[in-house]
């Protein structure tokens, strides 16, 4: 390695890419915001019904970002410069396959969502008319993982910052325009977002450019390795299901609060995007942890792996504290800035202890999420989640009929809390592995 891992160069991945991922949730808090604005519960409720259906099905290809990011780190620390950039692009021909097939397949795919979510006809009509919009962006958003975890891996987070706050600034604007100012409600979030998505896509591949010269993309024999290709299918295959165990969770969520009403849907909704906010900021040092563990894994040395596993842990670990008591002073306010409905605020206090409670119980996941992804173990991150599942699930059920609302949070953080259980147990054997 051409440089030590020192508590300086996690700071320098790490920070564009806290400022960048903050944008995000961000995002998702000015959509709730200008939905918001209209006084009513229904269009809350539907932008965050339609934001986690097309997340979900958006998520289960964000092995792209993550495989990406293990594969390409361990071929930086190895040195080779070529199989660097032929990862990028098998990558890039896998996601505009799948954002293909979503377009093609989004009629199935919706009403099967449907059948699951239980909000009411307005919520529903209004969520459908959002994802008919919508999926018209999946090859670009599917192709940004890549690039993303691409980028990460070489270190250029910089480029990762000035990525992300072009699409969502420009999201930003064109919700505050289309909604508030030209009065087309949630449809004009979805276009928002879309334009957004494809502008952000263009981008990218102007950033990635280095990685996708003619002469890597007319070097068809390393495109085509059959070595290679079975080992990004194998570290993917078992990522994407990872991922898709997880997103139902989540999902789980929002359609078992949808069942308490569309009042503690729409709270349900404004507290949600402060645990984006917690995951997204906080993934800034998970994601340093990907691109050092990597390279260390590509390099074969234990205690260069030791140590880019517990720097960015305790960047993380202080983080997470200091958002945990910024989210519980800061709470309520926040709240106000989002929704005017006097219901949604009240219930929305009333269940912001489990908010602020989430970053100190989620940390050591989140941090050990990417030290697994670094190390491209997928498998194990796949049977772990298989192991949280069975706690999970019987905690989903029986915690809200218990307790309601405060059941069903406390059951996702419990979820946190098994996965870190899981994921800590099998961290041996990646040691053992380059031993």
């Amino acid at each position: 390695m051409s440089q030590p891992v020192t508590h300086a160069r996690v700071f320098r991945i790490a920070a564009p890419i806290v400022l960048s991922n903050a944008t995000v949730p961000l995002l998702g808090a000015v959509d709730t915001g200008v939905v918001g604005q209209l006084g009513q519960a229904a269009p809350i409720g539907a932008v965050g019904i339609g934001a986690v259906v097309i997340a979900s099905f958006y998520w289960a290809f964000g092995f792209l970002r993550m495989g990406t990011t293990g594969l390409a780190a361990q071929a930086l620390g190895a040195g080779d410069r070529a199989e660097q950039g032929a990862i990028l692009i098998r990558a890039l021909m896998i996601a505009f396959a799948a954002g293909t097939a979503l377009i093609l397949l989004q009629a199935p795919f919706f009403a099967g969502a449907f059948a699951l979510a239980p909000a009411s006809a307005e919520v529903e009509g209004l969520a459908r008319a959002y994802l008919g919009i919508r999926i018209w962006g999946a090859p670009a958003t599917i192709a940004i993982y890549a690039l993303t975890g691409w980028l990460i891996a070489a270190e250029r987070t910089r480029a990762v910052l000035v990525l992300q706050v072009w699409m969502n600034g420009l999201n930003i604007l064109l919700d505050l325009w289309f909604v508030l100012g030209l009065g087309w409600g949630v449809e004009g979030v979805a276009v928002a977002t879309l334009i957004a998505e494809w502008t952000g896509l263009a981008l990218g591949l102007v950033l990635c450019r280095n990685g996708l010269s003619l002469a890597a993309l007319r070097d068809r024999a390393r495109i085509f390795d059959r070595v290679k290709l079975r080992r990004m299918a194998s570290v993917n295959g078992d990522i994407m299901l990872r991922s898709i165990i997880l997103q139902a969770a989540f999902t789980s969520f929002v359609f078992l609060g949808a069942r308490f009403g569309d009042v503690t849907l729409a709270a349900n909704q404004v507290l949600l995007q402060f645990l984006e906010i917690t995951a997204y900021a906080l993934d800034g040092f998970a994601f340093a942890a990907e691109a050092l563990v990597g390279q260390a894994v590509g390099a074969r040395s234990v205690p260069l792996l030791r140590r880019s596993a517990w720097l960015p842990s305790q960047w993380g670990a202080g983080g997470a504290i200091l958002l945990g008591l910024a989210f519980w002073l800061a709470g309520p306010w926040i709240i106000d800035l989002m929704t005017t409905e006097p219901d949604v605020r009240a219930a929305a206090r009333g269940w912001l202890f489990w908010v602020a409670l989430s970053p100190v119980v989620g940390i050591t996941c989140w941090m050990l999420d990417g030290i697994f992804i670094g190390a491209t173990r997928g498998r194990d991150m796949r049977m772990a989640m298989v192991e949280m599942a069975f706690f999970y699930v019987p905690a989903l059920w029986f915690l809200p009929r218990m307790f309601g609302n405060d059941g069903l949070w406390a059951a996702l953080l419990l979820m946190f809390v098994f996965r870190a259980i899981s994921l800590g147990r099998r961290y041996p054997r990646i040691e053992r592995a380059l031993a």
